[in-house]
């Protein structure tokens, strides 16, 4: 079975005509399915479709990796454009109220941003929207899952601490459990296809080998959250990917220019740059 990516949303712009956007979207096409993981930040989801060529129609399944704006932001000029129910698989804490906070040198001041969903439910409901929301990891078809939730593991990885949601008490940690991926299973392994992975691109790939029973990962393509990670845990993550044998490394938005350009010199011809307009076939 032949797997095609279309990155349709990324922070940089791989060829003329194409819109880079902070966020994330990638299509992905196999066994006759088209499911699109996340949606970008705004519009650029559907001017690199019109850039590329790409026909949005077949899409009727949309998986959310988790419910931050960068990823979510795309979904209702998407439904508006398809004019059709589509099926949105996602977590249900998506929902939140999603903040980033950061300490201001000097003065001690604490400042918060929204970053959560920029849509209700129902207004996305009213355009299309038909929404699956589970914890547990849910079988599109049979050789596509998503995660679920992703169980922090490993002792190198954890979900960075400017992360928080707004509650009755005042801003509360964010753990996101609403942080997972799409795992298509194919005859050289898995393809992972990672959102941000805020709770870990290692601990994503041993949920991935747990819940197909498959241990070759083949190829692990997306935001790897590792811009803001410390040696340490680049180092430890590189030796684990190593040692999982994954065959290609696609990284995309969140991972970061420095440990990007450390994972392009240690893997080789196995690394690639996923940027918007990107295709790759699997």
């Amino acid at each position: 079975m032949q797997v095609r990516l279309t990155t349709l949303c990324e922070n940089t712009a791989a060829a003329l005509g194409y819109t880079g956007e902070w966020g994330l979207g990638i299509l992905v096409e196999a066994g006759g399915e088209a499911v699109l993981l996340d949606t970008g930040l705004g519009d650029s989801l559907i001017r690199n479709a019109m850039a590329g060529n790409v026909d949005l129609s077949k899409v009727d399944k949309v998986v959310i990796s988790h419910g931050h704006a960068d990823h979510t932001g795309g979904l209702r000029s998407l439904l508006q454009q398809l004019g059709k129910r589509v099926q949105i698989h996602t977590h249900p804490a998506i929902w939140g109220k999603k903040y980033t906070c950061m300490t201001l040198p000097g003065s001690g001041e604490r400042r918060c941003r929204y970053i959560g969903m920029p849509f209700c439910r129902e207004e996305l409901e009213g355009l299309g929207a038909v929404f699956n929301m589970s914890r547990e990891p849910v079988w599109l078809n049979e050789f596509m899952v998503t995660t679920g939730e992703v169980p922090l593991v490993t002792s190198f990885e954890k979900v960075d601490d400017n992360m928080f949601l707004r509650a009755e008490e005042g801003f509360v940690p964010d753990t996101l459990p609403d942080d997972q991926a799409l795992v298509v299973k194919t005859e050289k392994g898995l393809v992972v296809l990672l959102g941000c992975a805020h709770r870990g691109m290692v601990n994503t790939l041993l949920h991935a080998q747990r819940i197909t029973g498959v241990e070759k990962i083949y190829a692990v393509v997306g935001g790897t959250h590792l811009f803001r990670a410390q040696p340490e845990q680049i180092e430890q993550s590189m030796a684990e990917l190593r040692r999982m044998g994954v065959g290609k490394i696609g990284v995309s938005h969140c991972t970061g220019m420095a440990p990007a350009a450390l994972l392009a010199r240690e893997f080789g011809d196995k690394f690639f740059f996923n940027n918007a307009g990107t295709v790759v076939e699997f």
